[in-house]
């Protein structure tokens, strides 16, 4: 996550947390980049024809982070883990709506002959994962919030420490942790 300069974008997120709007204009072109990048991550895991595109995501993540005037940013990696839920939220919305419409939610009568021409391909199952890391959330916030920020948000061992004010070890210990407990949960739905 090197892309731009972090004190330039640390310095435009204080300057936004103060007011200054014109610092969120200079600010989007900086990270546009690296949101891309996390979307396109996001988007790897989907299936293949998925509706929701890479750009549509960070579009919705940047309407979303512009009216989340209210969260005081402390740094880049800051950003850049808020961003990661977001996105993470976005899609999580997304796959519970299609679960919804794949469960009947706003269904047509078809023939039977119909039904059998049409054929999906299994989803990936992100809404487990959710339901399962709200879970682990339940049980220690910490390993749950490691994981959403070096899976879903892709920070490094050292930024996800720094964005948690604990040691590498520590968020080496919580992510080994944390996936086998997932794995579980996921396993046992």
């Amino acid at each position: 996550m090197n892309f731009s300069p972090p004190e330039d974008v640390t310095q435009l997120l204080l300057s936004w947390n103060q007011g200054d709007a014109a610092a969120l204009d200079r600010l989007m072109p900086l990270v546009h980049a690296e949101l891309h990048r996390l979307a396109r991550r996001y988007m790897a895991g989907e299936q293949p024809g998925h509706t929701l595109q890479a750009t549509a995501l960070v579009n919705e993540a940047y309407l979303r982070l512009i009216d989340s005037s209210r969260v005081q940013w402390q740094n880049r990696t800051h950003f850049f883990a808020v961003s990661a839920q977001l996105m993470r939220r976005i899609l999580v919305d997304f796959a519970r709506s299609r679960r919804y419409l794949k469960r009947g939610g706003a269904a047509r009568q078809v023939s039977l002959d119909e039904a059998l021409a049409v054929s999906e391909e299994p989803d990936t199952d992100l809404v487990a994962l959710d339901d399962a890391l709200n879970d682990l959330a339940k049980v220690d916030a910490r390993k749950a919030e490691v994981v959403v920020l070096r899976f879903f948000g892709g920070l490094s061992v050292e930024e996800t420490s720094e964005v948690l004010k604990v040691s590498a070890d520590t968020v080496m210990r919580d992510w080994k942790f944390a996936k086998s407990w997932l794995l579980r949960k996921i396993e046992d739905q």
